[in-house]
């Protein structure tokens, strides 16, 4: 299903009841709605950052539910796609915390595959339709994904912006893993503390102190 060690991981949560009805309640919504990502793309953060590859996780709520937008990496958009106004604020920040400039572009692919899982609590939407796929029963999948990575004895980095990733992220063990939070990069909140909350330099020197490789979040342009 997900073509790494994320298939043994989950394999017990992937048979649970649940799981199986939210796979027809999505087959059931994809044939009668736009449904945001593609089908294909619905997995890309789990197929992309396998578990014992995870060093950082970014948290997001559900996709973008505009056209052309979501292709199952949180905050990101494929090349070609307008920056959305969170991943704007998510590039200030950047710039200011480590002095890296904006790309020219929202494609957060070089992330995952240096170990950053960006995980949405939910997983699909409906077109126009924020929160539309609430209930369905991601949430639980995903809960399951995070207490999975919570259980791993290498140190991990969690970050968790707005409310919602920080309630559920709320069981983290912080004895063990980092938790970095602050409100949500977007428009509405950003000025509330998310701008000037320096996430990146704070995670390198997380990762640094238990003698793991930084993360390079210099994104070239394309």
């Amino acid at each position: 299903m997900f073509g790494n060690d994320w298939d043994i991981v989950l394999q017990d949560e992937i048979e649970k009841s649940y799981f199986q009805e939210l796979r027809y309640a999505l087959a059931r919504e994809y044939k009668l709605h736009t449904v945001f990502p593609p089908k294909e793309l619905l997995f890309s953060a789990l197929k992309l950052t396998p578990y014992e590859s995870t060093r950082v996780v970014i948290l997001g709520q559900d996709p973008y539910h505009g056209p052309g937008q979501a292709h199952g990496l949180s905050f990101s958009v494929k090349p070609g796609v307008r920056i959305p106004p969170s991943l704007q604020n998510i590039y200030k920040e950047l710039e200011q915390d480590l002095g890296l400039q904006p790309p020219n572009h929202g494609y957060l692919l070089p992330w995952a595959e240096q170990g950053v899982l960006l995980l949405n609590a939910v997983l699909t939407v409906r077109q126009g339709q924020p929160n539309s796929h609430k209930g369905l029963g991601w949430e639980q999948f995903t809960d399951a994904v995070m207490m999975k990575l919570n259980e791993r004895e290498t140190p991990l980095v969690f970050i968790l912006w707005g409310s919602y990733a920080q309630q559920k992220g709320a069981f983290i063990d912080r004895n063990r893993h980092m938790v970095i939070q602050s409100p949500h990069p977007s428009p509405f909140s950003a000025h509330r503390g998310f701008l000037g909350s320096r996430p990146f330099s704070r995670t390198n020197a997380f990762l640094e102190q238990h003698g793991m490789p930084k993360i390079n979040w210099a994104l070239p342009n394309l």
